[in-house]
Formats: C-alpha cells, sequence, structure tokens
C-alpha cells in the first residue's frame, strides 16, 4: 500500500509573500503622455492647495478672550470685526489669571486686558503659536488700543524654544517625517516585495520606533533645543505619525498600483502639510480645507505635539486616537488586501 504525502492545500492561516504591485509597463505616445499628465497633474494640486492656503492667510473665528464682562467682550468683537470681520471669536473672561490660563491650554489665542482709569491696555499673548499668529494678533488689537487713545502694551505669556524662534520647527519636523513614511510605503515595496503581511507591519512598526527616536534626538533637547518636552511622549508621537503616513502610502500602493504614488503625495504631502496647522492653525485655512486639518495623520500629530511641546497636552489624547486608527485601519486594508491576493489564484 503506497502512501501519499499529506495535503497542504487549505491553510487558510499561511502567511505567505505579499505579492509586488502589478506593473503596467507603457510604450509609445501613451507610455509619452502619461507621465507628463500625472506630474503635472500632482503639481497642479500641490501649487493650488497652497496658494488657497498661505497665499493670503488671515483667521477665521479665532477664539480670544476679554477680560471684562460680556458687554465688555460685545464691544471688542464689534472693534475688531470693524477691522477684520468674521477673523475672531471674542469670550469673557472674569479676570486675567483665568485669560492666562486658557492662553496656557490654547483654548483662546490671545487676551486682552482693556485697562482701568489711566491704565495701558494689555494684549497677552502666546509666542509658541508662531510669528504669523503674533503678527495677526498685534496688527488687530493695535488699532483697538489707539482708538482709544492707548498704546498697545504686549506680553509674551508662553514663548517658543530659544531653539525654534520662529515657531516653525514642529512643522519641518512633521514634513520631514511624512515625506520619510511615504517614501517608506513606496520602497517597501520595491525593496522588499517578497516580505510577508507579518514581516511588512514589523517593517512599518520598526521605521516608525527609530524615526521617533532619531527626530526627537535631532529636535530635542540634545540636539537643536527647537522641540521641548517629554523625550518618550515626543518620540512616541513621532513614531505614531511616522507609522500613519507609511501604512496609508502602502495602502494607496497596493489597492491603487502604480497611481498610489501620487495619489499618496497628493493627500500626505499637498493635504496632509497644509493643513497640519504647523505653520499657522487650522483657523486660518479656507472653510473647505479647515475639516482635514483634525482627520489626517499630518494634522492630528502635529497638534499633540504642540501640545506635548507648549500647551499642557491640548489636542494629544484625539491626535493619538487618531493616529492610532489611521494605523489600524491602514493594517486591516493591507491585510484585506493580502487576503484577497491569497484567493485570487484558487479561483
Amino acid at each position: 500500500m503506497s502512501l501519499s504525502a499529506p495535503s497542504t492545500s487549505h491553510h487558510p492561516h499561511t502567511d505567505i509573500p505579499d505579492p509586488a504591485p502589478p506593473q503596467h509597463p507603457q510604450s509609445g505616445l501613451k507610455g509619452i503622455l502619461l507621465p507628463v499628465a500625472a506630474v503635472l497633474a500632482i503639481g497642479t494640486i500641490f501649487v493650488s492647495v497652497y496658494l488657497a492656503a498661505f497665499h493670503a492667510p488671515k483667521p477665521h473665528d479665532l477664539p480670544v478672550a476679554a477680560v471684562g464682562t460680556s458687554q465688555d467682550a460685545h464691544r471688542l468683537q464689534g472693534a475688531l470685526d470693524s477691522g477684520l470681520p468674521g477673523g475672531f471669536d471674542v469670550r469673557p473672561y472674569a479676570d486675567e489669571s483665568a485669560a492666562r490660563d486658557a492662553i496656557a491650554h490654547r483654548s483662546v489665542y490671545a487676551a486682552y486686558l482693556p485697562g482701568g482709569g489711566h491704565g495701558e491696555p494689555k494684549l497677552l499673548y502666546a509666542g509658541a503659536n508662531g510669528a504669523s499668529v503674533t503678527g495677526t494678533l498685534t496688527g488687530a488689537f493695535g488699532p483697538v488700543a489707539a482708538a482709544g487713545g492707548h498704546r498697545l502694551g504686549q506680553e509674551d505669556v508662553l514663548p517658543a524654544s530659544s531653539g525654534d524662534t520662529r515657531g516653525l520647527s514642529i512643522f519641518y519636523a512633521a514634513f520631514g517625517l511624512v515625506l520619510a513614511g511615504y517614501l517608506f510605503g513606496i520602497m517597501t515595496y520595491q525593496a522588499a516585495p517578497a516580505l510577508s503581511f507579518r514581516q511588512r507591519m514589523a517593517s512599518l512598526a520598526l521605521f516608525g520606533v527609530l524615526g521617533g527616536i532619531v527626530i526627537t534626538l535631532i529636535a530635542g533637547s540634545a540636539g537643536f533645543g527647537a522641540l521641548p518636552g517629554s523625550f518618550v511622549g515626543i518620540a512616541g508621537t513621532i513614531a505614531l505619525m511616522a507609522m500613519a503616513a507609511g501604512g496609508a502610502t502602502m495602502v494607496f500602493i497596493r489597492w491603487t498600483g502604480p497611481a498610489g504614488a501620487g495619489l499618496a503625495s497628493v493627500v500626505l504631502l499637498t493635504l496632509g502639510n497644509s493643513t497640519s496647522g504647523g505653520v499657522m492653525p487650522a483657523a486660518y485655512l479656507p472653510a473647505w480645507l479647515h475639516p482635514l486639518s483634525g482627520i489626517l495623520p499630518v494634522g492630528a500629530g502635529v497638534r499633540a505635539l504642540q501640545g506635548l511641546a507648549y500647551f499642557h497636552h491640548d489636542g494629544l489624547g484625539r491626535g493619538i486616537a487618531t493616529l492610532a486608527a489611521w494605523i489600524v485601519v491602514c493594517a486591516a486594508l493591507l491585510r484585506l488586501r493580502d487576503a484577497r491576493a491569497k484567493r485570487a489564484p484558487a479561483s
């Protein structure tokens, strides 16, 4: 009696390698025109989005405090609207202490103390919000004080780190990180097309952890001193940003093939970075871009990093939840694509 080898045709949990993204070589006229059209489209979107966001930025309902009564806040609202209609949302605070606390937690971006009698009005603000925000605030509140015959006193109650005098280092760190995540998502399939799903996820996690450590060492107190705060907290948040950006790029490439790199660049590098709030708060964005700030990985991560560095963890919880959701959803979509690829040969 002969013994046949045991069948191995049914192992649904076998972790086989990911197939490389399909290749569609083009030649002739189509091969000439396709890369030109694709790259011009991406470039046009990039220029259009960034100009829409930053060519003439102005705030929309930027929250500010008026120390005094509701009537004081109403008068200040009218004075500010006369110079910049719809630019500010004035909220009354009972005293200076409460207003300072609101600035420190970024509930408001500035507080106006009207003074009394012969007292000089004063503007409290946080330089950590960036030079552009400071310029907007002083430019708007200066005429309010001048209308009453006073000079505007100013106090920076929460300055930016001495290693980040313009308040832009978080944006640059985030931009570089997302670019690295984008490149990782592309190169993981180019350099290692035979990796299994588990190996690719392990590679993504390793990239995130090492990226978080390296960028924190460079930008934090051990490097340029541009990113104050807990090393572990900042490195962990950056690691999540890196994994979310890398995972999103991998999903685009696995599900859409050659078009994935271009789509990922539009979502992450163009829409993500322009709406991140790293240059200016989301309140400065046009209405059609504003919603993206809180849901794309870059904006969620930048807000969390700013909260860790300066603003008493403002946005940290939501940012971590958003980044974690991106990672989990991306992993699930990659696993689903892997499962479909396994079933395809059998069918």
